[in-house]
């Protein structure tokens, strides 16, 4: 614990909790638009009647509030795209800042929407704050990560996650109708990310660019020597690691385009398990859940069912804190290993508990339980993790393109499950679980047999076990074939 606190000042905590603003507000316009969805419907109706004298037809209104609920994750997955170009030409702290201003153009247009009495601003305010959430949701792992030291850099990873799961519950808080989501106050509601916006530009620009990004790409190694000094008490820990940052240095290249990316075979193996890692957590259920867990929660015949989602998002922040404080104890394999587990034996469950709720009622409030214990395997495991594992797998010439891939695949994930699942679940049941169960196994067996334990090692020793000519991890010392 001493060692920790000698690592930790109050310019890298300033740093950390900078960055982390934004995906405060992507988790608060993830959570704040169930509660009020019936209110915002209405409002589209009532805009399309004031034009056409008429109301509009029920499949267009469904079809219009699917879109704009889908259409910031579609806008992420486009937003992804830009990761690289960004994070390369104006390193990883003046890209979040350039991103940060998405955020307020989108927050903007979407409180202005009912004023503009016009719900195709609200619908390009969703996507141009998606475009924002795809960019930060790669550039805040990228830039935590360069600044953060070797012993607390999963932890402040997880800060993240944990930012963007108390996001979701503060919008679910303020979208209650006992709140701000009333048809008075629904618009207002939309403008409130601009706080942590605004207070990003106001302490982020007062914090060093990484040192990793000014010494690998830049070559600019008093520069990253002089942000290191702001960052570490101790000065024999700026001197080791500018030694590291030298080593790695040694092995990296000048760049690494896309095609390099997917054609080199150093690349193979963490590409492979970058891509089953975020599928399996994308795919495993939580979104579902989260996304529909209030209409699930009416299906069982609960009366209060909004506040069985409260508990939802209680319980997501709660154990993101959670793996927080475990992340750097028990290593990422463990966590992972354990979750996609445990996650997979919840959805079997889920299934079960599900099919017998027409002949069986009160098994209501097992299934109530079974979603609350996979929301907390999720979020100790593969919720955080599979966000910013791939920094820790690729060296610095890739580690944006894995990033913006990592981006791509969660993103995508999350919006084809929000297309998809209502379909599915009228298409398969209780069975759609199933598949959920399988994905989860599926990223269970593959992290089981390839990933290397990551915790506690420098970036270039990870990037060692890649760089054979098969491209394939050899057993270390940190044991990655088993639980241990």
């Amino acid at each position: 614990m001493a060692y920790v606190e000698s690592q930790l000042t109050a310019t890298l905590l300033t740093s950390v909790v900078a960055a982390v603003f934004g995906s405060l507000q992507i988790g608060y316009h993830t959570g704040n638009v169930n509660s009020p969805a019936r209110i915002i419907e209405e409002f589209f109706n009532t805009t399309w009647k004031s034009r056409n004298n008429e109301s509009m037809p029920d499949h267009s209104l469904t079809f219009l509030w699917s879109l704009s609920v889908s259409i910031k994750d579609f806008g992420a997955l486009l937003g992804s795209l830009g990761v690289k170009g960004l994070a390369d030409s104006f390193g990883r702290r003046n890209s979040i800042l350039i991103a940060n201003a998405l955020s307020i153009v989108g927050a903007f247009l979407m409180f202005i929407s009912k004023t503009a009495e016009s719900f195709e601003v609200l619908i390009v305010g969703r996507f141009i704050f998606g475009l924002f959430c795809g960019l930060v949701m790669s550039l805040n792992p990228l830039y935590i990560q360069g600044v953060s030291p070797l012993n607390l850099r999963g932890a402040f990873a997880t800060l993240n996650q944990v930012f963007f799961a108390s996001g979701i519950l503060l919008g679910m808080v303020v979208g209650l109708e006992t709140a701000l989501g009333t048809e008075k106050y629904w618009a207002f509601m939309f403008s409130l990310s601009l706080i942590p916006a605004l207070l990003q530009y106001m302490t982020l620009p007062l914090c060093p660019e990484s040192p990793r990004y000014l010494f690998i790409n830049r070559s600019k190694e008093k520069e990253a020597e002089a942000a290191l000094k702001r960052l570490r008490r101790n000065s024999d820990n700026v001197m080791q690691e500018m030694e590291e940052m030298r080593e790695e240095a040694s092995h990296s290249e000048a760049g690494v385009t896309v095609g390099e990316f997917f054609i080199k075979r150093r690349y193979r193996q963490p590409i492979i398990l970058v891509l089953i890692i975020n599928l399996g957590s994308q795919l495993s259920g939580f979104n579902a859940i989260i996304n529909y867990s209030t209409k699930m929660f009416a299906k069982a015949k609960f009366e209060e069912a909004t506040y069985l989602t409260l508990g939802v998002g209680a319980i997501n922040v709660a154990f993101t804190v959670v793996a927080f404080f475990l992340v750097e104890r028990a290593g990422r394999r463990k966590l992972l290993l354990t979750g996609f587990l445990s996650v997979a034996l919840c959805n079997l469950l889920m299934t079960i508990t599900d099919s017998m709720l027409p002949v069986a009622p009160d098994i209501r409030s097992i299934q109530v339980l079974v979603i609350f214990f996979l929301i907390s395997a999720y979020e100790v495991g593969p919720g955080p993790i599979s966000w910013f594992i791939a920094a820790e797998l690729f060296d610095q010439p890739a580690r944006p393109i894995a990033m913006a891939f990592t981006s791509m695949l969660n993103w995508g994930g999350k919006f084809l499950l929000a297309l998809l699942f209502p379909a599915l679940l009228n298409l398969c049941g209780a069975y759609v679980y199933l598949i959920f169960m399988s994905m989860a196994l599926i990223a269970f067996t593959y992290t089981m047999f390839r990933l290397p334990e990551t915790k506690g090692r420098t970036f270039d020793d990870i990037a060692a076990e890649f760089r054979g000519s098969e491209g394939i991890p050899l057993h270390n010392k940190t044991s990655f074939n088993t639980f241990s």
